[in-house]
């Protein structure tokens, strides 16, 4: 495991903890792809991820913003290259657990996009989030769809083209984050929801993530019945009862 990443499980819960805050807590590619697999594999034997860093900031974005780039790859070969991000960002997709987020301070770039991929993100009042990459002459796509089934159309093209931080309450009213406490509160409303989270059924954790995620997209008489088919399913389940 990289030193800057601490991993454990206690009481069905897994906590993932990015913990480089001299550094902004930045990812690099290698953080990326072992925190994909500690996502998926809580998938299997957790109830919920709590997703944190330690330090003033939250994540600052990828390790390698900032590097020149030197000579570029062929498009086949750099799209390649950059399939780790994207497999991190489906991690939070395929996880059939919630994915709980701790936001202080600063979110950019690949940290705005990890703030709006945690099913439920508690923030604080003092966050700033921020998609700074058009103004360091990168495409942003990649952040983009982070968000796209998180983050309204509007929202993402103003963080895209203005570059601009955003403050709590505005991160809220978009989507970005679930809740906004004073920064005080913050670890109090982080225990507050991982309890109410524990105390759900399992087969309810499963069956809310579920259609959270793939009713998106669906036409409405679909997601209707995928709806009626799941609260079928799993209120006349023994596994209901089950914590």
């Amino acid at each position: 495991m990289a030193d800057n990443i601490r991993n454990s499980t206690e009481n069905g819960i897994t906590y993932i903890t990015i913990k480089d805050g001299d550094n902004g807590n930045r990812v690099s590619d290698e953080m990326a792809a072992e925190m994909a697999a500690m996502i998926d594999e809580a998938s299997i034997s957790s109830k919920a991820v709590m997703l944190t860093t330690e330090g003033e900031d939250f994540c600052l974005g990828r390790a390698v913003m900032g590097e020149k780039p030197g000579k570029l790859p062929e498009a086949y070969v750099m799209r390649g290259k950059f399939d780790v991000v994207f497999d991190f960002y489906d991690s939070f997709r395929r996880c059939s657990i919630p994915v709980i987020g701790r936001v202080q301070g600063k979110a950019c770039g690949f940290g705005c996009a990890m703030a709006a991929l945690t099913d439920i993100t508690i923030a604080a009042d003092t966050s700033q989030y921020q998609l700074p990459e058009t103004s360091h002459g990168i495409m942003p796509t990649m952040a983009m769809s982070s968000m796209i089934d998180r983050v309204g159309r509007k929202a993402i093209t103003y963080l895209t083209y203005s570059s601009e931080f955003i403050d709590a309450q505005h991160a809220l009213a978009v989507g970005i984050v679930s809740q906004v406490v004073p920064e005080k509160d913050l670890d109090q409303a982080v225990e507050y929801m991982v309890e109410k989270v524990s105390n759900i059924p399992l087969a309810a954790v499963h069956a809310v993530k579920d259609f959270a995620t793939y009713s998106i997209g669906l036409p409405m008489p679909n997601a209707e019945q995928y709806a009626r088919n799941l609260h079928a399913t799993i209120n006349s389940s023994e596994a209901l009862r089950e914590k």
